[in-house]
């Protein structure tokens, strides 16, 4: 098992990581781990290399709120009470909300309403590679 993950390394580790931040099920911490573990990387190019990977999928889902943010702008009326409440909160937090971006179920809506409510690409790419960045680390820590 660990030879398959070693041939892929830290490619394995960017595609996964990406595709672990879409709206597409993956995870790459346990890949994260098992790198680490068996000490052919550093800590400090795999946390690179994960980090990466996981805030271009981010961006990629901030994205896709810009895409939809065409077809169905901020001015057309919400109806649902709960969305209404997520969308006021996003709005009042602002991109330091993307610093949450690393949670499980709702990272990766956090980063599409993002997108869709206009928050600028510049701070939302520094808050979701801040947030990917520090939850890396921590694994990392304990790997």
């Amino acid at each position: 098992m660990l030879d398959i993950i070693n041939e892929g390394g830290l490619w394995g580790l960017l595609f996964g990581s990406f595709f672990g931040s879409t709206l597409l099920p993956g995870g790459s911490e346990v890949l994260l781990v098992l790198l680490a573990s068996n000490g052919e990387h550093s800590k400090l190019a795999l946390l690179g290399v994960a980090t990466l990977g996981n805030t271009l999928g981010g961006m990629s889902s901030w994205l896709i709120g810009r895409v939809i943010a065409w077809r169905y702008p901020t001015t057309q009326a919400i109806t649902s009470e709960s969305r209404q409440r997520a969308i006021q909160r996003m709005q009042k937090w602002g991109a330091p909300l993307l610093l949450l971006s690393w949670l499980p179920i709702v990272g990766d809506p956090l980063c599409v309403a993002a997108g869709w409510l206009r928050i600028h690409g510049g701070l939302a790419l520094l808050f979701i590679a801040a947030g990917k960045a520090a939850r890396y680390a921590v694994i990392l820590l304990f790997a």
